[in-house]
């Protein structure tokens, strides 16, 4: 055996065929170790280059390769397709990225291999700006994954679409044009954008749509976008605005309650501005108007079922059909009950029956009622309570001017101030009555027109007047305690809150200026009937009148007991009208131009000097116009004397003094 030999096979002959038997003759033997030096010292096997090879097998996760190589390569499993068949012996180009690893092996790429051969064709299409074709294999964080000439790209979320997507997985395992935007072949990173051919095409589109738009054409388009106040839709190059209120007739909370992204619809150009490239588009212009022909299938009188549609403070709007809606006035809602708010009745959505009271097509406007559905109380309210009928009922509230009473659920009968005593005067109704009292009344008057009951409580009791003249004849002595002082004189208390005046000039004193000189608030007076006057429920008493015929030292004995007291420190007087009184301020001239037992003078009757009472109104503004006087001037004002009571008042001084 020759040194070469021994070199190249470091055994003897017969050595190795004692070991592994005699398989090869010493000519094929030596082809094979031919073939071998050849490709030890060969530059085809280095790494980074990229040799053809034979699939062998698939052993686990890994794919067998021969390589003409010492030792076969090994490729990734998963740098095949899923559905891509490993056929052994079929040849397959891969790079050799390493020729020991860390366990020996050697290591090859299929995909490097693939990327680098194709990467001229790559760059081509990105340097001429032609497309490619693709495939969407898989979603990643920002984007998706792209298979173009069997390398994978990345595709940006922004890059997908005209606009942005929110759902990326619709586009997974479809096939699209692609236009390579970005290069790093280093890296092995390449980055595509459908959207520059979509804009492309769009813009061809674009070019020729909006040669070919007119008003009040009717195009087919898909939704592109949609928003608060409507819809994007894409004709076809060029979008137009659909908005809200041409979506329906009917009422539209929100556009995507009629519509979704992608929906194909036909619609009616409204307007186009060829300079501003704006479209807007109208969907409800192809349906037929729903208030053509309304007063014919909603006449007045007709009860119709609606749907709450909305509500406002004034009322609730009801839509009888799409496009139609009527209102419901908030007083249209209750025959009785007070509403403060539509809320407490209707909510939004509620299904109800109404009335239709108006219809106006013109304007577009439904006048509906609620309570017209519902028996009227109102309508037999004179049946169940005829006038002078004793009722129970609970007051519900108080005001200024009298007292509602609810003799029945929802229906409040009115108790006026002054039908509520024939002989006390009551500034308030918190005065005598109470929120919550139950009272007994008597119905006065009922108004069905105007939904009003007057009641009184007055009326449940006898009227003490209509004895007076029996109890206080004219001419008769009696007790007063006084309970208010007047410039013209003073009112006093008999009993059982009657009450009656005394003019000035009939106190007792000649050139008495002012009643609050010597009488106080409490005193008790001797007095005598001088007038009566029962239908206006009107007393006039004298304290002269009681002392004519007796002793005079019996009225210096009266004066002296009311004189001589410590004066009052001057207040603000509250002063009443005569309204409130019911005696003129002139009465006190008149007894003092007559004698003490004379009747009232024929010239000047009764009905003249003491006029009627007069509404509550005007008896509250009086006393806050008058209370204001003494402030400004605290000396208390003497009404003037006419120069006809000047001429008369000595005369009246000379009867006196005879008498």
């Amino acid at each position: 055996m020759t040194d070469k030999d021994e070199l190249i096979v470091g055994l003897t002959l017969e050595e190795i065929e004692a070991i592994e038997g005699q398989d090869y003759s010493i000519a094929q033997r030596e082809e094979l170790e031919a073939q071998y030096l050849e490709n030890i010292g060969s530059n085809q096997i280095r790494p980074g280059a990229i040799v053809t090879g034979k699939l062998l097998r698939k052993v686990g996760n890994e794919v067998i390769v021969d390589i003409n190589y010492k030792s076969e390569g090994i490729i990734p499993m998963n740098e095949f397709g899923k559905d891509e068949e490993i056929i052994p012996g079929e040849s397959v180009d891969v790079l050799i990225e390493t020729l020991e690893d860390q366990d020996g092996r050697v290591s090859v790429s299929k995909e490097k291999a693939h990327f680098h051969l194709v990467w001229k064709d790559i760059k081509d299409a990105y340097d001429t700006g032609s497309e490619i074709k693709g495939t969407i294999v898989r979603r990643i964080k920002g984007g998706l994954k792209v298979k173009i000439m069997g390398v994978e790209a990345f595709l940006p979320g922004s890059q997908v679409a005209l606009r942005q997507v929110p759902n990326l997985e619709q586009f997974l395992g479809n096939d699209y044009n692609f236009r390579v935007i970005k290069l790093n072949k280093r890296r092995r990173n390449i980055v595509v954008s459908r959207r520059q051919v979509l804009e492309e095409a769009r813009a061809e589109q674009k070019e020729t749509l909006i040669k070919d738009l007119e008003d009040d054409q009717v195009r087919i388009g898909i939704v592109k976008n949609i928003t608060d106040f409507g819809a994007f839709v894409d004709l076809g190059g060029i979008d137009g605005l659909l908005h809200i209120t041409d979506m329906s007739w009917g009422r539209v909370r929100h556009p995507s309650h009629l519509f979704s992204i992608g929906d194909e619809i036909e619609v009616k150009i409204l307007k186009f501005d060829r300079e501003r490239e704006r479209i807007s588009l109208g969907y409800k212009q192809l349906q037929p108007f729903p208030w053509d022909g309304v007063m014919e299938r909603y006449p007045i009188d007709a009860i119709a079922v609606g749907k709450v549609a909305s509500i406002t403070d004034y009322g609730a709007f009801v839509e009888l059909e799409p496009g139609v809606e009527g209102l419901v006035h908030i007083s249209e809602m209750s025959w009785t009950k007070h509403i403060r708010h539509p809320s407490r009745v209707l909510t939004v959505g509620d299904d109800i029956e109404v009335m239709v009271l108006s219809v106006d097509e013109d304007e577009k406007k439904i006048s509906l009622g609620l309570k017209q559905t519902l028996d009227n109380p109102w309508d037999s309210i004179e049946e169940r309570y005829p006038v002078g009928t004793e009722i129970e009922g609970k007051i519900r509230n108080l005001t200024s001017f009298g007292a509602f009473v609810e003799i029945e659920e929802g229906i409040d009968g009115l108790v006026h101030i002054s039908d509520m005593s024939w002989t006390r005067r009551i500034n308030h109704p918190s005065d005598l009555l109470k929120k919550g009292d139950v009272l007994k009344v008597v119905v006065l008057n009922i108004d069905v027109e105007n939904n009003r009951i007057s009641l009184g409580l007055k009326q449940t009791q006898e009227n003490p007047w209509n004895s007076m003249e029996d109890r206080y004849p004219v001419g008769k002595d009696a007790k007063g305690e006084v309970v208010q002082l007047l410039d013209r004189g003073v009112v006093v208390r008999l009993d059982e809150y009657i009450e009656g005046f005394v003019p000035q000039s009939q106190l007792g004193w000649e050139d008495l200026e002012d009643p609050a000189e010597v009488i106080r608030v409490g005193d008790e007076l001797p007095l005598r009937v001088i007038e009566l006057e029962p239908s206006s429920r009107r007393i006039v008493l004298s304290v002269r009148s009681y002392f004519n015929g007796r002793p005079m030292e019996e009225l210096s004995a009266f004066r002296e007991s009311l004189e001589g007291r410590e004066p009052i420190e001057p207040e603000v007087k509250e002063v009443v009208s005569e309204e409130e009184t019911g005696y003129d301020e002139n009465i006190d001239a008149v007894y003092e131009t007559t004698s003490d037992t004379a009747p009232v003078s024929e010239d000047q009757p009764a009905e003249e000097v003491i006029p009627e009472e007069p509404a509550e109104e005007e008896t509250a503004a009086e006393p806050e116009e008058t209370a204001a006087e003494p402030e400004e001037e605290p000396v208390v004002e003497t009404e003037e004397e006419t120069p006809e009571e000047a001429e008369e008042t000595p005369e009246a001084d000379e009867e006196e003094e005879k008498k």
